[in-house]
This record gives C-alpha cells, sequence and structure tokens, in this order.
C-alpha cells in the first residue's frame, strides 16, 4: 500500500501530522519509536513523546534494526516510524558505514512499500541549514540527504512540512 514520507524541519509539526494520518486511517497503529535516551534532555523528550501517544497504539521501541521493526508491525495495521534521522544518527554511533547505512536504508524502505496498510515515515531536511563546521557532521547531513531520498523515491506520497503545513513534493517527469 502507500508509503508516504513526511520531511521538514525540527519541531515542525511532522509527528503530530504522522499522528493524525494514523488515525485517520481507521486501522490501529503501530509506532516504530527510534529514539535512544543519551542525555536527560533527550529522556525528557521521550518521556514527552510517550505520554502524547494514544494508549490503544502499539509501539515498536528499534533504535538499529528498523527493517525488523517493520517485519514486526502487523499487517493490518497503519506504521508510523518516528524518526529517520534519529534512526540514522544510532546507526552512524554504531560505527556502520555510509554504504551499510544507505543498504539498510533501501531495504527497509522496500519492506515499507510492500505492506499492505499504510507507513508513514518523519524525518527531518537537514541540508537546507548551516553548512556544518565539523566532519562528523557534513558526513552526517550528506547521509540523512541520501537516505531521505531513498525513502521518497519509494514513497506514494511525499510532503515538506513546515510551520504544521504540507507541501506535496511531486517526482519530476521521467522521459
Amino acid at each position: 500500500m502507500a508509503l508516504t514520507v513526511l520531511i521538514g524541519g525540527a519541531r515542525a509539526g511532522k509527528s503530530s501530522l504522522a499522528a493524525r494520518m494514523g488515525e485517520m486511517t481507521g486501522l490501529p497503529v503501530t509506532l516504530v519509536a527510534t529514539a535512544q535516551a543519551g542525555d536527560k534532555e533527550m529522556e525528557e523528550r521521550i518521556a514527552r513523546h510517550r505520554a502524547e501517544r494514544l494508549a490503544h497504539w502499539t509501539t515498536i521501541e528499534e533504535p538499529l534494526d528498523l527493517a525488523r521493526a517493520l517485519e514486526l508491525a502487523g499487517p493490518d495495521c497503519a506504521v508510523i516510524v518516528d524518526c529517520l534521522t534519529l534512526w540514522v544518527t544510532n546507526l552512524v554511533f554504531k560505527d556502520h558505514d555510509n554504504e551499510d547505512i544507505e543498504q539498510r536504508a533501501a531495504a527497509a524502505a522496500d519492506i515499507a512499500t510492500q505492506r499492505e496498510a499504510p507507513t508513514f515515515v518523519v524525518t527531518n531536511e537537514v541540508g537546507s541549514g548551516v553548512h556544518p563546521s565539523s566532519e562528523l557532521g557534513r558526513r552526517f547531513r550528506d547521509l540523512l540527504g541520501r537516505v531521505n531520498a531513498i525513502w521518497a523515491q519509494r514513497a506514494a506520497d511525499a510532503f515538506l512540512v513546515v510551520a504544521g503545513r504540507t507541501i506535496p513534493l511531486d517526482l519530476p517527469d521521467r522521459p
């Protein structure tokens, strides 16, 4: 069925929109949460996200093996992946190389497109901001851009989310 990618800046409303879209399907919802609490501030963010989730949702907390998490989600539920940005971060800090991460992204995106029920994927656009000053920052920006492109190319729909509003991202005409 349909894969939808929601991409935008931090705090732009992507997660809230994904939640609304998941609920609007009328199907049970499974949230695949990729965040890991590396510090107190992140612990608080995760706690806020947990508190905002609807009680009837199923949650799979999986920071690394996104393909497996998608396979574990029931075939008759809408899935929300929140988010690719943290998933890529987790893999980078576990010393995965770029090629491996891109291959994992393609494999997980392929699983998402083969699901019968809809999948909504949240990710950040980090390539439109300040040029990172460190090698790691530049690697992350470039890598997340490629991962986002992998997912968006497979998606039936992709939206840029800005201030809670969406702009459809269309595929260019192909010869």
